[in-house]
């Protein structure tokens, strides 16, 4: 059992007898004195069927699904279906597109540090690293006179993915970017 307030995305809860990864968590503070934090959960059943969204107080207990991390490395794809080698014993995991469309704006065939969540032998979801390398394809030329300021421009990387960058960045550079908050970190 783990308490509401420790769950994280990609965590995997049992309700019901049903298995379900939690996609998204949003904590709700109320303003009144003593009320308690409230964690609305949005999850979806462990190898398709029903949604499920629940509203859980931060000291609820909460039944969670031991999951397996492996390393993995994204091979191709085959309509829908992207397809991750493990890097150990080299087994092939096929991932849905919809059930990864969040993670596919940080994946190249380059990005190091990925993780498949495994329950039961099958593969529930990716887990991404902190931050990833992206090439910049598309962005306004830089100006001259640009400084490392705080004005910035959109750029387009290569994998359709937009952030906000610095002026100076011009296309073709290599950008780290958090894969958490979707921001520019640094050149690479």
């Amino acid at each position: 059992m783990t308490r509401a307030s420790e769950l994280k995305k990609s965590d995997v809860i049992e309700v019901n007898g049903t298995l379900y990864a939690i996609r998204q968590i949003e904590v709700q503070s109320p303003s009144a004195r003593g009320a308690a934090t409230l964690y609305r959960v949005k999850a979806s059943a462990v190898g398709g069927g029903p949604k499920f969204e629940e509203r859980f107080k931060g000291d609820d207990d909460v039944a969670t699904v031991a999951l397996q991390r492996r390393a993995v490395q994204f091979s191709y794809v085959d309509g829908d279906d992207y397809i991750f080698m493990d890097n150990e014993d080299f087994s092939q995991y096929l991932l849905k597109q919809d059930d990864i469309r969040d993670e596919l704006a940080f994946i190249t065939e380059e990005t190091q540090g990925v993780l498949a969540l495994k329950v039961e032998e099958s593969v529930i979801g990716l887990e991404l690293p902190a931050s990833v390398v992206l090439d910049v394809t598309e962005t306004t030329p830089a100006m001259k006179a640009a400084s490392s300021s705080a004005r910035t421009k959109p750029a387009t990387l290569n994998t359709g993915l937009v952030v906000q960058v610095p002026e100076y960045i011009v296309a073709g550079e290599k950008v780290r970017v958090n894969t958490a908050e979707r921001k520019f970190m640094s050149r690479a």
